[in-house]
């Protein structure tokens, strides 16, 4: 079962449920896949949706620690839920030692070998961690290595 067809599955069993909470926010994700798809014109695979739906989580943490910074608790305990519901749908993510371990396996396929190889690197890293791993950590890891 595709991912899209998961989360239909998931609207009608909170709509039968009564779990507003979810079925609100499955209807979000289902909207922000439904404009993608008619804005670029293309049926989205299901990496695409987890790509839409590793944006929307980030969104939510940014919106987080503003709500937070400006005081607003209840508002951020709003996003925090939502981003629980999101992640249910998310792949697991990848422990540091996973994530090194792919680091290696890349710098050995490119050949890179400092710094300046970083570019390269993360162009490998990223298709094969994506939905896996934060790439910010990725990167800050990748950074590391070359350091030392």
């Amino acid at each position: 079962m595709s991912l899209k067809a998961k989360l239909v599955e998931d609207m009608k069993a909170a709509m039968k449920g009564g779990d507003k909470h979810t079925l609100g926010v499955v209807r979000l994700i289902n909207a922000a896949i439904k404009q993608r798809e008619v804005d670029e014109r293309i049926e989205l695979d299901d990496a695409a949706v987890i790509a839409a739906m590793e944006k929307m989580v980030k969104q939510r943490k940014d919106s987080v620690s503003q709500f937070e910074a400006a005081g607003r608790e209840d508002l951020a305990a709003v996003e925090r839920a939502e981003i629980v519901v999101i992640e249910k749908y998310l792949p697991a993510k990848l422990g540091e030692a996973e994530i090194l371990a792919a680091i290696e396996a890349a710098i050995a396929e490119t050949g890179a070998t400092g710094p300046a190889d970083m570019g390269k690197l993360m162009g490998v890293l990223k298709p094969k961690l994506a939905g896996q791993a934060d790439m910010g950590l990725v990167s800050a890891l990748v950074k590391k290595k070359f350091a030392g």
